[in-house]
């Protein structure tokens, strides 16, 4: 159905299926001294000291997502939207701890309802207080417990704005006309000495920045100096990569509201930055990082500070312990495919090299989920690939049927500059190094000490961006820039051995949609130039029955493509007609029996591409029976796009699904046209 669209990732957001208001339901005279009833009540506590507690206590029970609609049915929200302007800071900071955590686990419908109760007004005057307290006089201590306090509360309220940002469009629209970017910019300037603040702020303005024309009106040329004063700061430590990360994401956001003789400028650091990032080497910095940790606790012990250090070491090195009652701030990651189920990163990490190796592999995947931005036309169906179809009237061949090379068309066009700026920075080569698996160094490293485990996923995920990323450039950059044939056919040996080098097919479905993507579009580049392909037919049935077994619709539609683009290079060969059968008989399987219709129709697609032309092409179609197959799955295929059409496809997908059912018509007279010839 045409050539693969280039991915775009929106910035990474809470999963869809967040917890309802409705799910797990309690009874109405559920009595009020439940865990719930308990603590909101506290929140009413003349004691500062009691509703700190009550806050701090919250913070940790709404992790479990069972329990949140008891408190969203008790006006939590209501309850904790006050305290974030109560007189003390402590519950200042507690409060918008546990507003933090509900809305990083209650998803989607808990931000929007959050923002429906008016919670962006306490946080929005809350925020200009603390703002207000960054320009104070410093004491004469370099760092007072007052000072200390109001930067700790501005984090937490920060965090919490950027989860409501990011879930919730009215968030967004508060956003717009509160007046709140100045004090992002302010909290994003104290990086020098908090960075964990700064790094709230960036994560903060890369989401608010994005595709938002009513906030870019309102920049001007002092927000461009002071991000590009944090992308030029001199800190080599993993925290200030990943800042100058974010705000290198930022600035791309802001690149049309730049002045033109900025634009080259920006957009040079913009790469040198995220370049950078890539250029650093987790397999050899992560072993690095935990033998630090290491020496420092045997140096801590040997001067007698064993003590101290073990406080600091057993809530992190014992899975799955819950955080003391007086630390309950959140820390939430972002991860664009982070599961439902999984908020490991809502616990604080204490040991500062933990902290700096997770900070480095955030830094990598955000990297490369700009660059893939990129790589991305400014078609808002890009992330929709499966939507559009090059099988449309205006292809259709002097003979009635779809051209065979439809699916083969030439890359998107990437601006000069930017084009330019990937190659002179080295990015397509710095991609690729990130597409390899793990370093198994590392990945021991971190498999056999508890603490550091959730850094096995995200190293995992920086690959599975890494080959998204791959997909994009190779959609959007021509082959010269990729190393000509030679680094194609290099490229297709790697994907081959990522793929194909277990017995078994990779059944992970975040890394196999991310691979099997990249390898569409290799191998789409690799037909339209002639260069012969890389897989062999076994390894297309095994990659093909992989594919039929997992959920994502992706997937399997992209397992068909490849189907279709080697399968049509083959036809064009001598004495390939056996391979053809196998690739003919296994598209008819999916294309009849797959429940998704964009799959079917995918499948469909595949099958003209393979079966147009050629006289390997015509013996392996008789041989398979395939003119009396697609006359029998026409009625079928055009019944099941009457019945399931409007309520199950949208409009773009519906009219791809036309034009195939026309193609197929057409196809089949083609068919009918060759059999009748070969008979007379």
């Amino acid at each position: 159905m045409g050539k693969s669209k280039n991915k775009k990732f929106k910035r990474p957001q809470f999963s869809a299926d967040g917890l309802p208001v409705t799910v797990v339901k309690e009874t109405e005279d559920e009595c009020v001294d439940s865990p719930a009833g308990e603590m909101l009540e506290k929140l009413q506590s003349p004691s500062a000291d009691v509703r700190e507690y009550a806050c701090a206590s919250i913070s940790q029970m709404v992790q479990l997502r069972q329990v949140i609609p008891a408190f969203l049915q008790r006006d939590a929200i209501r309850c904790l939207g006050p305290l974030l302007l109560d007189r003390s800071l402590a519950v200042r900071e507690t409060a918008a701890g546990a507003l933090r955590n509900l809305s990083a686990c209650g998803g989607f419908e808990v931000c929007d309802d959050m923002v429906k109760q008016d919670v962006l007004t306490p946080l929005a005057a809350l925020l200009r207080e603390c703002h207000g307290g960054f320009d104070s006089p410093a004491p004469a201590e370099p760092r007072t417990e007052l000072r200390h306090s109001v930067e700790d509360v501005a984090n937490e309220a920060v965090h919490l704005l950027w989860n409501l940002c990011e879930s919730s469009s009215r968030a967004m629209s508060v956003f717009n006309k509160s007046g709140l970017l100045d004090v992002l910019l302010q909290c994003l300037a104290r990086h020098p000495h908090n960075v964990e603040l700064a790094l709230s702020a960036a994560h903060c303005l890369q989401t608010v920045t994005e595709e938002n024309s009513d906030l870019l009106g309102a920049l001007n040329f002092s927000v461009l100096q002071g991000l590009e004063s944090v992308l030029l700061s001199p800190q080599t430590d993993m925290a200030h990569v990943l800042l100058r990360t974010l705000v290198a994401g930022t600035m791309w956001n802001l690149k049309s509201s730049m002045p033109s003789e900025w634009q080259a400028h920006a957009l040079g650091a913009i790469v040198e930055t995220l370049g950078g990032a890539l250029e650093l080497d987790s397999g050899t910095l992560i072993p690095e990082l935990r033998e630090a940790e290491e020496a420092r606790r045997r140096a801590a012990v040997e001067g007698g500070a064993a003590a101290d250090d073990r406080d600091g070491t057993e809530d992190m090195e014992e899975e799955g312990n819950e955080e003391a009652e007086g630390d309950c701030k959140a820390r939430k990651g972002r991860s664009s495919c982070k599961r439902d189920d999984d908020f490991s990163d809502l616990q604080p990490l204490k040991e500062v090299e933990l902290r700096e190796a997770s900070a480095l592999l955030t830094a990598q995947q955000t990297s490369l989920e700009i660059i893939v931005n990129m790589c991305c036309s400014d078609d808002p169906s890009d992330d929709e690939w499966e939507e559009t179809s090059s099988s449309d009237e205006s292809e259709i061949c002097p003979d009635g049927i779809a051209d065979g090379n439809s699916s083969l068309l030439s890359p998107l066009c990437l601006s000069a500059e930017v084009h330019s700026a990937l190659v002179n920075f080295r990015i397509p080569e710095k991609v690729l190094r990130k597409t390899e698996f793990p370093s198994s160094v590392a990945m021991e490293v971190c498999g056999t000490t508890p603490a550091w485990k959730s850094l096995t996923k995200k190293m995992q995920r920086v690959q599975c961006r890494a080959l998204t990323c791959l997909h994009n450039i190779l959609s959007t950059m021509d082959m010269e820039a990729l190393g000509g044939a030679s680094g194609l056919r290099a490229l297709a040996d790697h994907l081959s051995k990522l793929v194909f080098s277990t017995p078994e097919i990779p059944t992970k479905e975040e890394f196999l949609e991310a691979v099997i993507s990249a390898l569409r579009s290799l191998l789409q580049m690799m037909a339209s130039k002639n260069i012969p392909q890389c897989v062999s037919p076994q390894q297309l049935m095994s990659l093909s029955e992989a594919a039929s077994h997992c959920d994502t619709v992706s997937v399997r539609v992209n397992a068909m493509a490849i189907l279709g683009i080697t399968g049509s290079m083959l036809a064009r060969e001598a004495d390939s007609a056996d391979s053809l059968q196998l690739i003919g008989n296994a598209l008819l399987e999916v294309a009849s029996k797959d429940p998704n219709m964009m799959v079917c129709g995918e499948a469909l697609d595949a099958l003209f591409d393979v079966f147009a032309d050629g006289k390997e092409a015509e013996r392996a179609a008789r041989n398979i029976g395939l003119l009396p197959a697609l006359k029998s799955l026409q009625p079928v295929f055009k019944a099941k796009l009457r019945k399931e059409g409007k309520g199950k496809y949208s409009p773009d997908q519906l009219c791809v699904l036309d034009n195939i059912k026309v193609n197929l018509r057409r196809f089949i007279g083609y068919l009918g046209t060759l059999e009748r010839s070969c008979t007379a």
